[in-house]
């Protein structure tokens, strides 16, 4: 039932509220699988359990919304899948706090205790993410919320993981990996973030086991010398052919090590001659290996030194560096120190610096997964949004390494494999056996590691449509149709989305990637809490409504760019809500009563046929720029429709019509034309502004369904020379307001005009709009010729129309209204006040010790009021040039 007034002002916390419990409960979300509507779906980039709505949320899901909301209204079977992921260590690191906190510990408690109390905490917290995706208005199909570890994706990660395992690209394997200290589990290369921190390179001398010589050695991580298997030099490398082949005596330990050739040597580091250490280094593993030399642990999962460092053992790792170097220069075995940047490894999570270490560790064999992968985009079957991106996936897929999926936590997929204690055998499956499938006993104990949180995320598109049943959702909406994601995660889960959609569904998981910007503050600075520079988007919400907020996102989401945001802007759209609302009150006000619903092109003025030219025009750019994932395009063509062209021309043009002044049918067609437009740009809008255009909407007549569940707009015809003619009496209109503008004159004084144009369609325009030039430029005798002899005293301007119309010149004349000479006298004033304002900013500017020491925001502050008063000085001389113009 319809309320009876739009309330005067726009309060969004009631509107949001009121809509969304409404489009949930009414299944407004819910897809359909016995529809014969073409399928649409796409599958939701399923957030940490852990987290909070940030503006990477906000942006990503308001993207996706539009793309669902539009696409329901072009008569799709929409699916949009929601979910949330367990997030292994960040979860656990959550109850571990809490745990520590009450004063005790997860190894205390036990494993399964602890698994028992991280889903209690899940019941408990984990709903806030999904709460806050609502109140966004993401119209996901809430009926299917999927959890990376509910019981459905639990089997799908079984089944997956035992199937690859039979096929032999599953492997446990002794490797190299990066493990984090800390959280005491392995990381992806893809969870090691890097940075540059000051260090020193140290010079050890390692003597020859014969003592005929010494071989100086430099080495940024002087404590791993006491694993060294071997010290390592270039084959090309003339200084050092001799040695290859000795034996040395290694250092504080007295081991002898060999000296060994290898191409991966850089003659140019340090001495050209390097420690090998293939525990605890990447480069020195595969150098090993390439040997084969038995790698040496020398620290333990702690990063203490253990029994293999004698003399360190129990010294955390950077404790020994410091014993290490203080040894050697008591032995006089270290020639020198010298600075040094190195690029250090942190854990994406704790930031503890991460540890390259020998272990033994689960793996994916993705080389033969990689191919089919490739493959698929080279041949186009999927494409990257933009497509720039698509060099950065190929770049990464080629150079692919095995996928560690091991992690030495307690939150997460278990790996579904059993060590029988008996003979060794390991056996995989997707049930729990009770007996080793090698030797029949039944001391069996389950693999106590879980599986990288991504892994179950790269089966999402799929396992969350039912897989491995056959499902009727698989049928329908199995390839998605599209991918929206940032390109901070394209390594992690779009490639592994790729790889493992080909293995187990044999076609791609997705047919489009888009790849949205990335979100800066309002000087392009990354955000962060320790700048100070963070937006909530919570609290924008709540200060501007969500759709502001949205429409701000959508706004700046240019293709291939970095989103410079600040509050401003955001506020700036709350002014864009209210003016659509203010919109949606006059029309309501000024239509009430009128028979609306058979007005047709037959009663169309010149007037009525420009808007809907330009409505037209409108709608087709909207629908192509969403099509094309050109978001900021389909926002702004609205946008300026919306503002610039109806609230500021149309509504203004037919006021009068709109008060009866043109009698009672011209009335009935303007509020039908009024109301049509109207209607059809909150169906514009709707994908990105949803709960102000479903409340406006619900105020309108003939509107008995909800917004979402109408058509989408479609172009209602185009006027050509109808709207051309509008155009050359709009810019007549804008002509003689700027003279006004620039002359000092008030907007409401009247004043005559003469217009000069050849062109027949033009002058029979202005004649038409008379009352139109009357009514908005306040223009009193209108004169319109072909030609003739310039007025006396007037302003003149050159007014042509939007799309390139025919040449129309103005002339005001100004006789009586402007004293010349005073104008000039007050221009040149202010023109020298201007001209002290830009000497004082450009002698700011020249500064170089202002340049160097004041903050980036307050430089760029400058600048901006350098172009500001540069913009303003050439407004003036212009204006002053005209004046003197009338005067001649």
């Amino acid at each position: 039932m319809k309320k009876k007034t739009l309330a005067k002002v726009y309060e969004p916390a009631e509107v949001e509220k009121e809509w969304l419990e409404r489009w949930i409960r009414d299944g407004l979300f819910t897809a359909e699988t016995d529809s014969q509507r073409p399928a649409f779906s796409m599958v939701i980039p399923p957030p940490n359990i852990t987290g909070s709505l940030h503006l990477g949320h906000a942006l990503n899901n308001t993207l996706q919304d539009i793309m669902a909301r539009y696409k329901r209204m072009r008569g799709y079977n929409v699916l949009w899948v929601p979910g949330v992921d367990h997030a292994g260590i960040a979860t656990q690191n959550v109850v571990e706090r809490q745990l520590k906190e009450e004063g005790t510990t997860r190894q205390e408690l036990g494993r399964e205790r602890f698994i028992e109390r991280v889903w209690r905490w899940k019941e408990e917290s984990g709903g806030t993410i999904v709460n806050q995706l609502k109140r966004l208005g993401a119209s996901c199909d809430w009926t299917r919320l999927r959890f990376t570890m509910d019981e459905g994706l639990s089997r799908a990660v079984k089944e997956v993981f035992v199937r690859l395992y039979k096929e032999g690209l599953i492997y446990r394997a002794d490797y190299i990996i990066n493990w984090c200290p800390r959280c005491r589990t392995a990381l992806s290369d893809l969870e090691v973030e890097h940075e540059h921190r000051d260090s020193f390179l140290w010079y050890m001398e390692y003597h020859l086991a014969d003592s005929s010589g010494s071989v100086t050695v430099a080495t940024t991580r002087p404590e791993t010398m006491l694993g060294d298997v071997a010290v390592a030099v270039n084959p090309e490398d003339k200084r050092y052919r001799h040695l290859v082949g000795k034996t040395l005596t290694l250092p504080l330990a007295g081991r002898e090590i060999p000296v060994i050739a290898d191409p991966s040597v850089d003659k140019e580091f340090g001495t050209g001659a390097v420690k090998i250490t293939p525990a605890h280094d990447f480069n020195d593993f595969e150098v090993a290996r390439r040997h084969g030399l038995e790698p040496l642990r020398v620290m333990d999962a702690e990063a203490r030194m253990n029994e293999n460092a004698r003399g360190f053992e129990g010294l955390p790792r950077f404790e020994a560096r410091e014993k290490v170097v203080e040894e050697l220069k008591k032995e006089g075995l270290l020639k020198k120190e010298e600075r040094y940047s190195v690029l250090i490894g942190v854990c994406y999570r704790c930031r503890t610096v991460v540890e390259p270490t020998l272990s033994k560790q689960w793996f994916v064999k993705v080389g033969p997964l990689a191919g089919p992968a490739i493959e698929a985009v080279e041949a186009g079957r999927i494409r990257f949004i933009p497509k720039n991106w698509e060099r950065t996936y190929f770049e990464w897929m080629r150079n692919i390494r095995d996928w560690c999926i091991s992690r030495q936590i307690w939150w997460g997929h278990r790996i579904p494999a059993w060590h029988c204690t008996g003979c060794g055998h390991i056996t995989v499956s997707a049930t729990d056996p009770e007996r080793c499938e090698g030797c029949g006993r039944s001391g069996i104990s389950q693999d106590p590691d879980v599986l990288d949180t991504w892994f179950s995320s790269a089966l999402w598109p799929f396992s969350t449509l039912g897989w491995p049943d056959r499902t009727v959702e698989q049928e329908l909406f199995y390839p998605t149709s599209a991918l929206f994601t940032s390109f901070d995660i394209i390594f992690f889960w779009v490639a592994r989305m790729i790889m493992m959609g080909l293995k187990f569904k044999g076609d791609v998981p997705f047919a489009d990637v888009y790849i949205h910007a990335l979100i800066r503050d309002a000087e392009g600075q990354k955000m962060s809490k320790s700048r100070g520079n963070v937006i909530d988007p919570l609290v924008m919400i709540e200060k501007y409504g969500t759709d502001a907020l949205r429409f701000t996102l959508t706004a700046l989401a240019a293709q291939g760019r970095d989103i410079k945001l600040a509050e401003e802007r955001i506020e700036g759209y709350r002014n864009f809500a209210n003016k659509l609302w203010n919109l949606a009150r006059f029309t309501l006000m000024n239509t009430e009563g009128a028979r609306t619903g058979d007005v047709g092109p037959r009663d169309y003025t010149t007037v009525d046929k420009w808007i809907i030219t330009r409505l037209s025009r409108c709608t087709k750019e909207v629908s192509g720029a969403i099509e094309n994932y050109q978001f900021d395009v389909a926002a702004k063509a609205v946008y300026t429709f919306l503002w610039h062209e109806l609230c500021d021309w149309y509504v203004e043009l037919i006021k009068p019509d709109l008060r009866g002044e043109k009698g009672e049918d011209r009335k009935r067609a303007a509020s039908g034309v009024l109301v049509t437009v109207l209607k059809d740009t909150l169906k514009l809008l709707h994908p990105f502004m949803p709960f102000i255009t479903e409340e406006i909407y619900s105020y309108l007549p003939s509107t008995d369904t909800y917004i979402m569940r109408s058509s989408f707009p479609e172009p209602r015809g185009e006027y050509p020379a109808e709207a051309q003619k509008t155009e050359s009496v709009m810019d007549v209109i804008r002509a003689v307001r700027n003279i006004k503008t620039e002359m000092n004159i008030p907007p409401g004084t009247e004043l005559d005009c003469v217009c000069f144009t050849r062109d027949a369609s033009a002058a029979e325009a202005l004649k038409e709009g008379r009352d139109h030039l009357k009514n908005l430029a306040r223009i009193g005798a209108l004169t319109v010729t072909e030609g003739g002899e310039r007025p006396a005293q007037a302003a003149f301007a050159v007014a042509r129309g939007k799309d390139g119309g025919p040449a129309i010149e103005v002339f005001v004349p100004l006789k009586g209204h402007v004293d010349i000479d005073s104008e000039i006298k007050r221009l040149t004033k202010e023109l020298e006040k201007t001209g002290r304002d830009l000497s004082s900013v450009e002698k700011k500017l020249s500064n170089d010790r202002f340049l160097e020491r004041a903050p980036r925001d307050v430089v760029e502050k400058e600048r901006q009021k350098l172009n500001a008063i540069l913009d303003k000085k050439a407004k003036i001389e212009a204006s002053i040039k005209r004046i003197r113009g009338i005067g001649e």
